[in-house]
Formats: structure tokens, C-alpha cells, sequence
């Protein structure tokens, strides 16, 4: 009996020791998280490649078509501008004939935030921001409405501050990305005080 209730006694501490130390480690990432993803910043280049081969190994018109979004997206940061650009009027052109498909609001999405980058790359931040627009009004897809829009063009163009633009497509983005996931309300007070907001995995999606 003494045996037993030494073992009872054992496994009850060792139960609370784990819930304890599990609760403590959630708490401390909780605190922690917005540290830890202010120091990441995406692999541009592990994108392109990434992105270039799915689009290499498309067998279809519509594979080529799901792939080449992405491929434009990252040519911008490659330096090929016109790549970039041949790719993301592909991915717009494609994209009239497949307007049900689910993929359609991505091709939309990047699609043109590729054409605002280039744009501001090529010092034409009015252009730039008239191509955030459409890719804020795009019809969410699964991706979109769950893990939320691009962030990349908003951020450089933060950069130049232009803050009214931004906030415009946060407010366009609020239509399909799900407000249990959504971050915009407080990206949209740290834009509005000057801050630039910890975009996170979201200058890849």
C-alpha cells in the first residue's frame, strides 16, 4: 500500500510539473513571439528558386499559370524587371480565363503587387500605389482569407511613407481575410503612429 501511494504521490507531481513547465513555455513564447518575429525576414532568393522550379516543372497552361505568380513576385528582388513584369501580365492575362477557379484571387493578388514593386523600383511610387489597390480588392481564396494578404509592397512603400495607401489596402483587405486571424486593426494603429509594423511571414505569402 505504501509502495503504491509513493507511486500515486509521483505520478500526480509529475503531472503538475509537466503542466506547469508546458503552461510556463506558453507564456514565454506568448512574450516573446513579437521579438522573435521581428528579427525574421523572409529568403527572397530561396523563394525565386523554390517558385522557379514549380513553374519549370508545369506541364499545363493552368499549372504554368498557379506557378507564375509566385516567379514574378521574386524576380522583382533578382533585379530582372522585365521577367518580373513578362510574368506578372501572364499571370493577369491567364487569370481572365479561370475566374471561378480558387486560384484566381492570388494571380490577381500578385499579379499586380509584382507591377507595384516594379514600379517602385523604377522610381514611380504614384504607379505603385495604383497597383496596391486591385491587389487589395482581389477575391480571397482559401491562402488569402486564412493566412492574410502580401505585405511586401506595403512595406516598401511605408518605407516612403506613404501611409494613406497602405491603410487604404488594409481596409480593402479586411473584406476577405478572416478577422479571427486578421492582424490589420494593429498594423493600422502602428502605421497611424509612425511605426512600421512587424509583417512576419506575411511578406511571403
Amino acid at each position: 500500500m505504501r509502495s503504491f501511494l509513493f507511486f500515486l504521490g509521483g505520478l500526480i507531481t509529475g503531472v503538475i510539473v509537466l503542466v506547469g513547465g508546458g503552461y510556463a513555455a506558453f507564456q514565454y513564447y506568448v512574450h516573446n513571439a513579437g521579438e522573435y518575429r521581428a528579427e525574421w525576414l523572409p529568403d527572397f532568393n530561396e523563394e525565386l528558386f523554390e517558385s522557379a522550379a514549380e513553374l519549370a516543372a508545369a506541364e499545363s497552361e493552368y499549372e504554368r499559370w498557379v506557378a507564375v505568380g509566385d516567379v514574378g513576385l521574386w524576380n522583382v528582388d533578382a533585379g530582372d524587371l522585365d521577367k518580373a513584369k513578362s510574368f506578372a501580365y501572364e499571370a493577369l492575362t491567364i487569370a481572365e480565363k479561370y475566374k471561378g477557379d480558387w486560384n484566381y484571387g492570388n494571380a490577381v493578388h500578385k499579379g499586380h503587387l509584382t507591377l507595384g514593386r516594379i514600379a517602385l523600383r523604377e522610381n514611380n511610387i504614384l504607379a505603385a500605389n495604383k497597383q496596391l489597390a486591385p491587389a487589395g480588392n482581389t477575391p480571397g481564396p482559401p491562402q488569402l482569407n486564412s493566412f492574410g494578404p502580401n505585405m511586401v509592397l506595403a512595406k516598401e512603400l511605408l518605407e516612403k511613407g506613404e501611409r494613406e495607401a497602405v491603410l487604404e489596402y488594409f481596409d480593402a483587405c479586411e473584406k476577405f481575410w478572416n478577422s479571427e486571424f486578421s492582424e490589420l486593426d494593429e498594423w493600422k494603429e502602428q502605421v497611424q503612429s509612425g511605426d512600421m509594423p512587424r509583417f512576419g511571414a506575411n511578406l511571403i505569402y
